[in-house]
């Protein structure tokens, strides 16, 4: 196995950043005595575009196994809690991968 160099620059800068923007976001957070209702609505919504950073190129770049699971769990994940729609898309994967491979 070769070391990519290019990838571990990506990687380390990642974990830079990472580190960075919750280290500067505890300091601006721990600075308010109450959190204003904007600051508040922002934080909220940040769950979600994580989520949708991590999900969105694994759906644009897999193959159809990929989407179809994905879309089984997104309606799992409408339905029912975090478990069953993990191991619904989950498990639609492995077997489509399975019978497609």
């Amino acid at each position: 196995m070769t070391l990519d160099t290019h990838m571990m620059m990506v990687i380390l800068a990642a974990a830079v950043a990472t580190y960075l923007t919750r280290a500067g976001g505890y300091l601006v957070i721990s600075r308010f005595k109450t959190i204003p209702p904007r600051v508040d609505a922002a934080l909220n919504a940040v769950p979600a575009a994580v989520l949708t950073t991590l999900v969105a190129p694994a759906f644009y770049a897999g193959d159809m196994e990929v989407k179809i699971a994905m879309t089984i769990g997104l309606v799992l994940g409408l339905r029912f809690s975090l478990i069953p729609m993990l191991l619904g898309g989950w498990g639609t994967a492995v077997l489509l991968r399975h019978l497609m491979g």
